[in-house]
Order: structure tokens, then sequence, then C-alpha cells
């Protein structure tokens, strides 16, 4: 059966969509940017370390309200704007995972990204 995952600890999706999806065991979540949750607005901070870790920081609040955890991820999928950026996306992302048993993961860069941000990333995670 499908559960709706949503709460206030996270942005309120912006369209036609939920911040998360579980079904059975296995959570989906939708990509998470760097909204503050308390003002809805964009916050992408003075860099893009401080934007990634707003988002890691959304996406932990989706995993806590399927009472899920980083160690749950599976797969994440990372779009970001400038590959440039790559390095210091992945040195904050790389902070919420243990290295040796880390997701799967791919990390592409695009034309553009909702309200123009630098990154967003969304993971799927199981619980067994």
């Amino acid at each position: 059966m499908k559960t709706i995952i949503n709460t206030p600890n996270a942005p309120a999706p912006i369209g036609p969509y939920n911040q998360a999806v579980l079904i059975n065991n296995t959570l989906y979540t939708s990509g998470q940017i760097a909204i503050d949750p308390k003002t809805s607005q964009l916050a992408l901070g003075d860099s893009v370390e401080s934007e990634t870790k707003l988002v890691m920081e959304n996406l932990k609040a989706v995993l806590a309200a399927a009472d899920m955890t980083f160690d749950h991820v599976i797969k994440t999928s990372i779009f970001i704007s400038d590959m440039n950026n790559f390095s210091k996306i992945n040195s904050v992302y790389g902070q919420y995972f243990d290295e040796d048993t880390a997701p799967a993961r791919e990390t592409v860069e695009v034309a553009n990204l909702p309200k123009f941000v630098n990154v967003e990333i969304s993971m799927i995670a199981v619980k067994a």
C-alpha cells in the first residue's frame, strides 16, 4: 500500500507531488532544494556548501518522518548546475554517510534546477 509522507520539518511541495512516498518498506523522496521549511523561502546561504547542508537537512527530516535515517538510504541522485561545484557538494554530502556503507549514487550536471538553485538531491531508502 502507498503511504504519503509529509512533514512540516521539510519544505512543503511547490507542485503536484509529495515530499516522499512509502511503499512497503521502500521510501522514494522527491528532490529537495535549499528551501527553509520554517519560512518556505529559498535559503541559498553564502556558499554551495551551506546550500547543500540545508538540502541534506531537509532530506533528513523527510527520512525521519518515515522513521528512517541516512543508514537506510540505498540510492541517491544528485543534480547540480555546475560540475565545478562537485567537490564542495560531495564534501558536505559525505558528512551524512559512512563511506564503507554509503549508498549507490549518480551526480549529473543539468542546465537548470527549480528556482535556479545549485543542487537538488533525491533518495531511495529501504527499511529491511
